[in-house]
């Protein structure tokens, strides 16, 4: 909206092509949209750190190797911004990432029922 507040996520809906010489089907854009009404999002980053997320935000306090710096309950030095996984940790199992995940999670539950 006009006051820089999530409103809405619009996703590219994909089908899988034909297999390429691996074998391997890759996804391809069927140039259709899908658009969810929502007030929340939540990142999920990937395998390893992506420097643009942590660096795009201004006031974003980064840790070690420019991740991004948390506190216990996994909030960043952005009252609103929770993270966890390889973006907290560097590469680091998934487990972790899941166990980071759920304490964020919980932690932002409780924070909005609390409001």
């Amino acid at each position: 909206d006009d006051k820089g507040a999530v409103k809405a996520v619009v996703l590219d809906v994909m089908k899988l092509g034909e297999p390429d010489a691996s074998g391997r089907r890759r996804p391809e854009a069927t140039g259709e949209t899908i658009t969810l009404e929502c007030d929340q999002v939540i990142v999920a980053v990937g395998v390893s750190p992506n420097p643009l997320v942590p660096q795009s935000i201004e006031g974003l306090e980064l840790g070690r190797k420019n991740t991004i710096a948390v506190n216990d309950q996994m909030q960043s030095s952005i009252e609103e911004i929770y993270a966890g996984g390889d973006i907290v940790r560097g590469g680091a199992t998934v487990i972790l990432a899941m166990g980071d995940g759920r304490k964020a999670a919980l932690n932002m539950s409780e924070k909005l029922l609390n409001k």
